[in-house]
Parts: structure tokens; sequence; C-alpha cells
């Protein structure tokens, strides 16, 4: 019969894994409302660019980070030789996340070439400074530091990415006084995400016995907490500061609120003969 702590540790990796696993569902799925809105649109205006530029080049940052140290036995090793044998917490679910959003922020940058968008609408020269400055940065470690250095120069990229990606889109929410062209239903399941990745991570720090560890992953926890501050923004914008949802590039919305006006029918009294 098992004993308490071995039921403890059982109950502690099974809901582990249900926070890992709902996060990544819900991190997921955060990136295809904005996706629909803008196919449903057949319009990018409301959207930064500059806030999909970072998203494109943060997560590809983030893609092979959580490759080198899931698949290469090197970058392990060294990581468990400078954290005392702790072995690091990317898992399975971390890698595919990476993949998934990597590609859904592709395809919604896609869209921006392709749909409507203002004549302004495009990235701004912080945006482009910040990616040739960190892309040199990145090739510069690459001649002249070891590949675990590399590696986590990438995660750093990443998480200033993530620090900053929401800034041009609740300026450009706040110049319009609108969230129209921004998916709500994005921040509300990015937002469900950060608070259980989050939640996740000091779990597994917890259990591993060793707290400090869930530093160990700065761009999971870097993540997590920019979500939640920026997502508690953007649901201010949206619910209490910018209410009118009125969309002028929704066809179903315009007709809403502009009814197509009856020019008169066989059974109408103010039909008369010859009148213009």
């Amino acid at each position: 019969m098992a004993g308490p702590e071995t039921l403890l540790l059982s109950a502690g990796d099974t809901l582990s894994t249900v926070l890992g696993w709902t996060y990544f569902v819900a991190w997921s799925v955060s990136f295809y409302p904005q996706v629909c809105l803008n196919y449903k649109r057949k319009s990018v205006e409301g959207l930064s660019i500059d806030f999909l530029v970072y998203n494109v080049y943060g997560f590809a940052c983030y893609a092979v980070f959580n490759s080198a140290f899931f698949f290469s036995k090197s970058i392990a090793d060294e990581y468990a030789r400078r954290n005392d044998g702790h072995t690091n917490l990317v898992r399975f679910n971390d890698l595919f996340f990476s993949y998934h959003a990597l590609v859904l922020s592709l395809v919604t940058f896609a869209q921006t070439f392709y749909y409507k968008r203002a004549v302004a609408q495009e990235s701004s020269r912080v945006a482009r400074v910040f990616f040739y400055t960190t892309a040199a940065g990145i090739a510069l470690s690459l001649v002249l530091s070891s590949a675990y250095t590399t590696v986590y120069l990438l995660s750093f990229v990443k998480l200033g990415c993530s620090l900053v990606k929401y800034i041009p889109q609740a300026w450009l929410n706040h110049r319009r006084q609108s969230t129209v062209g921004w998916s709500v239903h994005n921040i509300i399941l990015d937002f469900t995400g950060g608070i259980l990745s989050f939640m996740q991570l000091i779990l597994d720090a917890a259990r591993s016995g060793n707290v400090a560890e869930a530093f160990g992953n700065p761009v999971k926890l870097g993540m997590g907490l920019a979500s939640i501050g920026f997502d508690l923004l953007f649901l201010t914008q949206h619910y209490f500061l910018y209410t009118d949802r009125y969309d002028p590039d929704d066809i179903e919305a315009q007709s809403q609120r502009h009814p197509t006006p009856s020019y008169g029918s066989t059974g109408s009294s103010n039909n008369s003969d010859g009148g213009f």
C-alpha cells in the first residue's frame, strides 16, 4: 500500500500534468481568434504590426531554445552542471507549444499582406532596431561564446519580445480609443494560460525541493507574468475604457446599425407613379 508521501508525489505529478496541458491548450487556442477575426473582417486594421513582428521573432527564438534543451544532451548536461545537478523544466508541451505558436504567428503576420490595412500601418523603426540589434548579438554570441550561452541569449530575446510586444498594441488601442480589430477572446485565453503556466512552474519548483529552480527557465516565468499584466490592461481597455464595438469592416455590424432602407413595395401606400 502506498504511503502518504508516495500519494502526495503522485498527486503532485498529476496536478502538474493537468496544469501543463491546460495552459498549453489555452495558450495554443488563443492564437486562433485573431486569425478568425482577420478572416471575417477581411482586414487587419486595429492590429499592431509591431506586435506581430515581435511575436514571430520571439517565438522563433523560443522554439530554438526549447529544441536545444529538449533534444541536445550537451545543453542539458551543461544546465545540470551549472544548477547542482537539477534538470531543466522544458517539457514536451513547451516544445510543441513553441512550434505551434510560431506557425500561427506566421499565419497572422501573413494575413497583413493579404487583407486590408491602413496606409500607415507598418512596423516601426523601434521594432526594426530591436530586431537587427538582437539578431547581431545572437550572431556574435555564436562566434564568441558557447552554444549554451547562445541558447540562453535566445531565451532572453524571447523574454524581451514578450515584455515589449504588447506595448504597441496597447498604445494603438489608446490612440484609436477602440479595441476593434483586436480579439478579446485571444486575451481571455492568454490570461488563463499565463495564470496556469505560473502555477505549474512554482509547483514543479516546490516539488523538486529547489524553489529557485523556477528562475532557471526565465522565459516561461517572464512570459507568464508579462501575459497576466498586459492581459489585465487589455481587458480594462476593452470592457471599461473603449466600449464602442462598432466595426466599419464588419458588414453584419453595419447592417445592424444602419438597416437597409425599404424603397417601397407593391403594398406600400407611399408608392407613387413616376416620382423620383
